[in-house]
């Protein structure tokens, strides 16, 4: 073969292993990105409870977490540090408070992801004191695209006298927040705006609801109780399963 012709293959051979080697690139899970979904996944089982802060570094349910723990994973899953200082801390808490329920902190990142991409919804970001600014507040339940429900709070906790909305980062409708209202900050105040506050009712919500969330049986029931159509549980259960294989 004239050299010519060798030089000419080698270099057809180059392009090609370029562009192989960025097509991977691209294709590969990067830190900081949406969970990398499973989309086969019928629900998320538990993941191990978080390791726990040998001395709480600040009041409320984030303060439970070990601060390696908490970078570590914030790192692996793309999930905001603050975030996912809540759903781990109420995890913890919960394990303590209701072993039985199973509920693993992987799942409240997937409902937290789903309902309102951890707290970052129209632009919201989380203050190191857990409050979200601005405030989530959802679509009127008018029966539009939702299920009617007329208000039931006097529009005091989603300024809506007519219809409820869902507020906050876990979208907590006013009757499911006036249900399990909690302060989880340890700030002596309940807010559903507050993402320790908001976790916290979503849990107490999940186990009521459900009372085993470590069976797919339990876990469904769980998540349908708090949104039943088959696109979101589905959306939670393949978020769930990403953040577990992290």
């Amino acid at each position: 073969m004239q050299p010519r012709a060798l030089l000419g293959l080698a270099l057809a051979v180059c392009v090609l292993v370029i562009g192989v080697l960025a097509a991977l690139v691209l294709l590969a899970p990067r830190p900081g990105a949406t969970p990398v979904e499973t989309p086969e996944a019928r629900w998320a089982a538990p993941a191990a409870v978080p390791e726990r802060a040998a001395s709480p570094t600040s009041a409320g349910v984030a303060g439970l977490v070990d601060a390696d723990w908490l970078a570590t994973m914030a790192v692996r899953t793309g999930i905001p540090q603050r975030a996912l200082a809540a759903y781990a801390g109420v995890a913890i808490a919960k394990a303590e408070q209701m072993p039985s329920c199973g509920l693993g902190w992987n799942t409240l990142a997937a409902v937290g992801y789903a309902e309102s991409g951890h707290g970052s919804f129209g632009g919201a970001s989380i203050g190191e004191d857990g409050a979200v600014s601005p405030a989530i507040i959802g679509i009127a339940l008018d029966g539009g695209s939702t299920e009617v429900i007329t208000d039931t709070d006097d529009g005091v906790i989603d300024g809506d006298a007519e219809h409820d909305r869902a507020v906050g980062p876990m979208q907590l409708i006013p009757q499911t927040w006036r249900n399990w209202h909690v302060d989880a900050s340890g700030d002596g105040a309940e807010d559903p705006h507050n993402i320790d506050d908001a976790v916290m009712a979503a849990a107490n919500y999940l186990c009521r609801s459900s009372g085993d969330m470590t069976s797919e049986t339990g876990w469904r029931a769980g998540i349908a109780a708090y949104n039943s159509a088959p696109a979101y549980i589905t959306k939670v259960a393949a978020a769930g399963t990403g953040y577990a294989a992290r």
